[in-house]
C-alpha cells in the first residue's frame, strides 16, 4: 500500500552537528529519537502535533498530524469555532479507534475535530476517515482522483486483488498458482481496512491554499504513488506535510497496476519530486513513515540516485537476455519476499521496466505464453515507441 523497503537504498546520512541545518549531503533529524507514545501527541511546531498509529504490516506505523484550527461555526453566524484539522487517519480497526479515543481525551483539549484532510486514498491514510467524519460531523477534504479511487476500491474494484490483478501479474511472469490464488482472494483487501467512504468531500487541488488556524498551506500534487496525492507546504513556517511522497529512509512504493497496465508511474513520481526539490534545507519535512527530518534536497537526490541505479541494472540485465518483471525481482529486492510483499514488488518491477520501454531503452514483446519480456535495444534512444 505505502512503501516497500529496498535493501540497496541506503539510510539517510546524519548531519554533523546537532541542532544545525542539514548540509546538501545528508539529513538532519531535529527531534532525534523522540517518538509520540501511542494515544499521545508530540508538538513539532507551534500548533502542529505528531501522532503515531500502529499498522499490522512489516511497515508497522503511520504518522498522522493534528493542526490547531478555527472555522466559522456551523450554526452561530459570525462566530469562529476553535478546534483541529486531522491530517490522515490510520486504518479502520479496533486498535486505531481506541488510539483515537485516547487522543480525544488526552490531546484535543476539549475541542472538536473540524475537518479531516486525507493526503491520498491508501488504507493507512483513508481507513478511519468515515468514522472521524461521522464522530465529529466534520467534512472530508481530499483530491477528486483520490476520493473517486477510494470509492472504487471500497466497492471491490481495486488494484489490490481479484481476477484482473491475477491476469496482470501472470502477463508479467508470476505463474505460481498457489501464490496467485492468494492474490485473487485479496479482492476484499481494501474494504477490510476502509469499510466506508464519506458521502461527500471538499476538493483539494494543486497549488490551492488552505488556511488552517494561523498557517497557510499550499497543496503540492504528486503522482506515481497514488492517483493525485496532496502534500501540504507552509512556506512561512517552513513545514512540509509530505505524506508518502517524500520519506526519510524507505523508497515510496511506485507501482503499475492492472487498471493501467502500460502506465509510467515511476516517471510521474520522479517528475513530482521536482516540486519539492527547491525547498529550503531548513524546511521540516513531516513524513507519513519515519521521523521528521530536514534536508529535502538531499533526500530527493538519494531517491533519484537509487532509481537511476535500479534502471541501469535492469538495462544491463536485459542486455544478456529478455526478462519479465518476475525475473527482475531479485535484481531490485535483495531478500526473500512473501506473497503480500511480492504484489508490491511486482508493481514496482513493472514500473521500472515500463519507464525504460517507454523511453526506448528496452523493447517489449509477448512470448508464446503471453508473458511480456523486455530486451535492451542495441542502439538505445530517447524516442518513445509507438507500440509493442
Amino acid at each position: 500500500m505505502t512503501s516497500l523497503t529496498t535493501d540497496s537504498l541506503a539510510p539517510p546520512v546524519a548531519a554533523e552537528g546537532r541542532g544545525q541545518p542539514p548540509s546538501r549531503s545528508g539529513l538532519h533529524f531535529p527531534l532525534q529519537e523522540r517518538l509520540p507514545e501511542l494515544g499521545t501527541t508530540l508538538e513539532v511546531a507551534p500548533g502542529v502535533f505528531w501522532l503515531r498509529m500502529g499498522l499490522p504490516f512489516a511497515l508497522n506505523h503511520i504518522n498522522l498530524w493534528l493542526l490547531r484550527d478555527r472555522l466559522p461555526h456551523p450554526t452561530q453566524s459570525g462566530v469562529m469555532q476553535e478546534g483541529w484539522t486531522a491530517v490522515d487517519c490510520g486504518i479502520d480497526n479496533a486498535a486505531t479507534r481506541e488510539a483515537w479515543q485516547q487522543i480525544e481525551t488526552q490531546a484535543l483539549q476539549g475541542l472538536p475535530i473540524l475537518r479531516v484532510l486525507v493526503t491520498h486514498m491508501h488504507p493507512d491514510h483513508m481507513g478511519l476517515a468515515h468514522w472521524l467524519c461521522e464522530r465529529w460531523q466534520a467534512p472530508l477534504w481530499m483530491s477528486t482522483s483520490e476520493y473517486q479511487s477510494a470509492l472504487l476500491a471500497c466497492s471491490g474494484l481495486s488494484n489490490f486483488g481479484g481476477d484482473p490483478t491475477v491476469a496482470f501479474f501472470h502477463a508479467h511472469g508470476w505463474n505460481r498458482p498457489e501464490e496467485l490464488a492468494q492474490v485473487k482472494a485479496r479482492v476484499g483487501y481494501y474494504p477490510s481496512m476502509v469499510p466506508k467512504i464519506p458521502k461527500s468531500y471538499v476538493r483539494l487541488m494543486a497549488d490551492a491554499q488552505v488556511r488552517i488556524g494561523d498557517r497557510l498551506w499550499q497543496c503540492i500534487n504528486g503522482y506515481g504513488h497514488s492517483p493525485e496525492h496532496m502534500a501540504l507546504h507552509d512556506a512561512q513556517g517552513q513545514l512540509l506535510i509530505s505524506g508518502d511522497m517524500l520519506l526519510p529512509s524507505i523508497s515510496t512504493n511506485v507501482s503499475v497496476y492492472a487498471m493501467e497496465p502500460d502506465g509510467n508511474p515511476l516517471q510521474y513520481f520522479l517528475d513530482s519530486l521536482d516540486k519539492m526539490q527547491h525547498l529550503p534545507d531548513e524546511t521540516l519535512v513531516l513524513p507519513s513513515h519515519g521521523r521528521p527530518f530536514q534536508g529535502a534536497f538531499a533526500r530527493i537526490a538519494q531517491l533519484r540516485s537509487h532509481h537511476a541505479e535500479r534502471l541501469d541494472e535492469l538495462v544491463l540485465a536485459c542486455s544478456a537476455q529478455a526478462l519479465c518483471a518476475h525475473d527482475a525481482l531479485p535484481l531490485i529486492f535483495k531478500r526473500a519476499l512473501d506473497v503480500h510483499q511480492t504484489t508490491f514488488a511486482m508493481g514496482e518491477a513493472v514500473a521500472h521496466l515500463n519507464l525504460l520501454w517507454l523511453e526506448g531503452r528496452l523493447s517489449r514483446e509477448q512470448d508464446a505464453a503471453g508473458v511480456y519480456r523486455f530486451k535492451a535495444r542495441e542502439s538505445q534512444s530517447s524516442v518513445k515507441p509507438t507500440g509493442d
